[in-house]
């Protein structure tokens, strides 16, 4: 069962590196002279490029640039998800992550989604560059799909999943500063083609290690590893049994990351000023003695699961797209309204503080129909807190499995 609280990002430092090495294994993308990529002025000549994929790495079976397929004669139709930008209905937390350096097949996919325990796939490209010394993490995915398993502010940015369904690149705010990337201009990215690319937007992506997101298409062209990695999210599954079923069919060079192992610690939270002793140590503290005090009638779980799915437990604090700010994204506006400062701290209610932001959504929650104690007012307190009916059968089966784990 997953570990509460389920911090930090997506991947791990470990698989991220898992992932980038068996990127470049695959691809071999070596940088160029000059910057990673070149700022291209409108309307300029965009001749010179940044990112140069040398001969003897080309993959073997790189689309052309027109995405037209040997075996097809034609332009290959992309299935429907490779590059719109349909709204997110659920967020989604991997357990595995499998790494084929070969690239996974859709019958290896389409097998690991029916073993038992698996509930959602998602499979996406991959490769690598460098930027002087500096290796910069590329992966293609079909927006539709892969913003699930994104932060939840990130999964509702809708601007930052239309830019990049429309082809525009997004980036993490992290290589956003590291490679001065300004939204709306032009840059030369060169793989298997050069491909001339906008930037849009950049976001947290969840994805440690990762830098730059293209759609499918894009992928094809710059001849990204395609589909070198999947996650998978099992939440009831057993995870020793699940990886020796997805090693029988990703194949003995695949390599498999446990997810849920390597959040086992428990992050503590600092007091800060204004504190007293006796305060929580630890999210798992601080959700219990915030539901025991500031609403009997709520179970810890589901204070528990909103700062997970929120936050990843102050991970991720905004502002959100919408404004949300902290670790339990309150609008600023509805923090006038509901902020306290919490376990007797002094001074104002501070909205990016946990120990005011946890309690405060505990005092909400009860407000809006938790403190009723019936499945009917804690589902209409859930949706309260945020107007999604999967908003609440997300944060409902997450609070059941924190309560079959503790």
């Amino acid at each position: 069962m997953r570990s509460l609280p389920r911090p930090g990002p997506l991947l791990t430092a470990s698989a991220a590196r898992l992932l980038r090495g068996a990127a470049l294994a695959g691809l071999g993308l070596t940088i160029g002279a000059g910057t990673l990529i070149a700022a291209v002025p409108a309307g300029a000549a965009t001749t010179a490029t940044a990112v140069r994929l040398t001969a003897a790495h080309r993959p073997a079976a790189v689309p052309p640039v027109s995405v037209v397929f040997p075996r097809m004669g034609r332009r290959a139709h992309l299935p429907k998800g490779a590059t719109d930008a349909a709204p997110v209905s659920q967020i989604i937390l991997p357990d595995l992550l499998v790494v084929a350096p070969q690239g996974l097949s859709p019958a290896a996919i389409a097998k690991i989604r029916k073993l038992t325990g698996v509930r959602h796939v998602v499979g996406f490209d991959g490769g690598e560059i460098k930027a002087g010394n500096r290796a910069v993490s590329v992966i293609g995915v079909r927006p539709s799909q892969f913003r699930a398993w994104t932060p939840l502010r990130t999964a509702t940015d809708q601007r930052f999943w239309t830019a990049l369904a429309d082809g525009r690149f997004a980036a993490s705010p992290a290589a956003r500063q590291k490679l001065g990337l300004r939204p709306g201009a032009s840059y030369q990215v060169t793989g298997a083609a050069t491909v001339p690319l906008t930037f849009g937007r950049s976001a947290p992506l969840g994805v440690d290690g990762i830098d730059l997101v293209v759609n499918a298409v894009t992928s094809r062209r710059l001849g990204l590893v395609h589909q070198v990695a999947a996650l998978i999210s099992a939440p009831g599954a057993s995870l020793p049994a699940l990886t020796a079923a997805v090693h029988r069919i990703a194949g003995p060079k695949a390599k498999i990351v446990d997810l849920r192992a390597e959040e086992q610690a428990t992050p503590t939270l600092p007091t800060g000023p204004g504190a007293t002793s006796g305060l929580p140590s630890t999210y798992l503290e601080l959700f219990q003695q915030s539901a025991a005090r500031y609403c009997p009638s709520l179970s810890w779980t589901v204070l528990a699961a909103i700062g997970q799915i929120e936050s990843a437990d102050g991970t991720n604090v905004g502002p959100s797209s919408a404004g949300a700010m902290g670790p339990m994204q309150f609008l600023p506006s509805t923090w006038a309204v509901w902020g306290i400062s919490g376990f007797g701290r002094t001074g104002p209610p501070d909205i990016m503080n946990a120990y005011d932001a946890v309690p405060s959504a505990a005092r909400m929650l009860c407000a809006d129909g938790a403190s009723q104690g019936t499945v009917t007012g804690l589902r209409a307190a859930v949706f309260a807190y945020n107007h999604a009916t999967w908003y609440v059968n997300e944060v409902l089966a997450l609070a059941a499995q924190y309560a079959k784990a503790y």
